[in-house]
């Protein structure tokens, strides 16, 4: 369709249902949609209806929020110059899932990689606050960059948590179904993932076979269609898996850096300005998730836009964990969930349950506070895939922000208008099942990019092997026991809950990213994840790291500078009582 025509149709559609406040201007592969609106649904509808299924073609929202401020990005309070003249190779922007398997692929080469994470640690937005399936790519049609890669990467898993040494199951997936009227269509649709989109393994099963894999299932289900290869990881340990074993070769993780602004001329970024100092790297890697779009701006080579989208989960106590032990949804074939895969039951690598998420739409890109309408609406859809669930069973809940493009596709190319510039954006689920397929060609075409200016050679010295903090708890009696002999730390019980070890956590703060809050060590070694949610061993973990590291207690963070967990002794205020 030309431009003209193109642009006509759709200025139609948005005058029939929002009259003059906004309009449409076609600008090559670009729909830029402005005007103004004051509801951030109406914002996102409008935008939603000037999508075209055009490979390339993407819509920018340039539509003014008048009914709300813009939050500003969420910055370190620290400032130094300890970046300051750096001249990477390549800098990474963003230390989530997608940053840190990128920046691990491209120690493979002799590279001087920088990664820049805004955060006091890695994965602490999307990438560590989503459900951790690693999808078999069943719900998606072919032609999108999503189904290229969730294939692909969800068959590498296996090999690439053996290298990282992270947990990983194929628990397999059961969307369940209730009318046994619709079956030929269901079966239908199975052919076609297996014969169109080669998710090979999509198969119906019968209620009988069903109930006897999971009997804790609601009753009352007619069919469902499996996927066995269909997994659970843990999203942070995964992430925090590449980010060591990207440091262990080479690559320097820069946390608590921000990038503040850029200077970008002539198709180039000349230098990028952060908390920490002027970098100049050669080429740019646009991972920052939700903050993708500002970056794309600073570099001059916007071309799509995030609408951030809400996701609240809920963790159950292991022993609701016998419930559901797989992965396990009902499928509701009404309702308006075209974009989200509606959310489900997740028996996690640690055997906890996991339900949820469900999907709302929001302008606020760091808000992660969680509502209890959020847990009753999941809980809402939940309870018609396994009745038992109980809401007396959370340990505790988040929230997560993904970073959705119109299109609900990935934005995985070089820069457009900006030569040194790769964009890894709209990274939404399943993001994480495609991270090693997508870092695997990312960090081809930086290599290809990089050699056209000199020769880029194999780094010899490049291990894939990283080796995770020994779980103390899971060793065999006779190994456990030499450990503890070899070093008594080891038999120093700190988290009763989940039975970690005063050597472990030592081990966290050794690790080749360490992070020294309690909630460091508590996403690498996990005390503080149990019943008790770290009200006996928090005190403790705190203790422990004050003096590994030489400062007083008081000192010691909960997640970053900010997050105080203790203002110290008995104060001025309270000595003349």
């Amino acid at each position: 369709m030309r431009r003209e025509q193109l642009e006509k149709r759709l200025n139609k559609k948005l005058r029939i249902r929002f009259g003059d406040a906004v309009q449409v201007k076609v600008e090559g592969r670009i729909i830029r949609v402005s005007g103004s609106l004051k509801r951030w649904e109406d914002i996102v509808e409008a935008c939603g209806m000037c999508v075209i299924k055009q490979p390339g073609v993407h819509v920018v929202n340039d539509i003014v929020h008048s009914g709300a401020m813009k939050a500003p990005m969420r910055t370190p309070g620290i400032t130094d110059e300890s970046l300051e003249g750096r001249r990477p190779d390549v800098l990474v922007i963003g230390g989530g899932i997608s940053g840190c398997s990128i920046a691990r692929e491209l120690t493979r080469w002799k590279l001087d990689v920088l990664l820049a994470e805004k955060e006091a640690d890695l994965a602490l937005q999307a990438s560590g606050r989503n459900d951790g399936e690693v999808h078999p790519g069943v719900d998606l049609g072919p032609g999108t960059l999503k189904q290229k890669y969730v294939r692909k990467g969800n068959a590498m898993f296996d090999e690439v948590c053996r290298e990282l040494d992270v947990p990983f199951r194929r628990c397999g997936q059961y969307v369940c179904f209730t009318d046994r009227r619709i079956l030929p269509l269901i079966r239908m649709y199975a052919w076609h993932r297996r014969m169109i989109c080669g998710v090979m393994d999509t198969r119906i099963i019968s209620a009988r076979e069903l109930y006897r894999r999971e009997p804790g299932l609601r009753p009352g289900f007619a069919f469902a269609m499996y996927n066995p290869s269909a997994g659970c990881v843990c999203p942070y340990g995964l992430t925090i898996a590449y980010g060591e074993n990207a440091a262990s070769n080479g690559a320097q993780i820069s946390l608590n850096t921000a990038v503040l602004g850029m200077e970008a001329g002539e198709g180039r970024i000349r230098a990028v300005k952060t908390n920490r100092g002027t970098v100049y790297p050669k080429l740019v890697i646009n991972a920052a998730g939700v903050f993708a779009e500002d970056i794309a701006a600073m570099a001059g080579d916007r071309f799509y836009s995030i609408h951030p989208r809400r996701g609240t989960n809920s963790i159950l106590d292991q022993k609701a964990g016998s419930l559901v032990k797989s992965i396990a949804s009902i499928k509701m074939l009404s309702g308006n969930a075209a974009h989200t895969k509606g959310g489900g039951i997740l028996h996690t690598v640690h055997h906890n349950l996991l339900v949820g998420p469900n999907a709302v739409e929001t302008y606020e890109k760091e808000n992660f506070a969680t509502a209890q309408a959020d847990i009753d609406e999941v809980f809402a859809k939940q309870e018609q895939t396994a009745e038992k669930l109980s809401k007396r069973d959370i340990i505790t809940y988040f929230t997560g922000v993904r970073a959705a493009t119109f299109e609900e596709d990935f934005v995985i190319e070089r820069g457009r208008r900006t030569r040194n510039l790769i964009h890894c954006a709209g990274i939404q689920s399943p993001g994480l099942t495609t991270a090693p397929a997508v870092a695997s060609d990312v960090a081809a075409l930086a290599v290809q990019m990089l050699g056209g200016e000199s020769r880029v050679r194999r780094n010899e010295a490049f291990t894939p092997i990283r080796k995770g903090i020994p779980q103390v708890k899971k060793l065999p009696k006779r190994e456990r026991d030499r450990l503890i002999r070899e070093n008594p730390d080891y038999g120093v019980i700190v988290c009763r809950c989940e039975e970690i070890s005063k050597g472990e956590i030592l081990d966290a703060l050794r690790s080749p990213v360490p992070v020294l809050t309690t909630d460091g060590v508590k996403k690498r070694v996990r005390p503080g994840m149990g019943r008790c949610q770290g009200g006996f061993c928090l005190p403790l973990v705190t203790q422990i790291i004050s003096e590994y590291a030489g400062v007083p207690a008081e000192e010691v963070k909960k997640s970053g500078p900010a997050a105080v967990i203790s203002y110290g002794r008995k104060g001025a205020a309270y000595d003349d009582l």
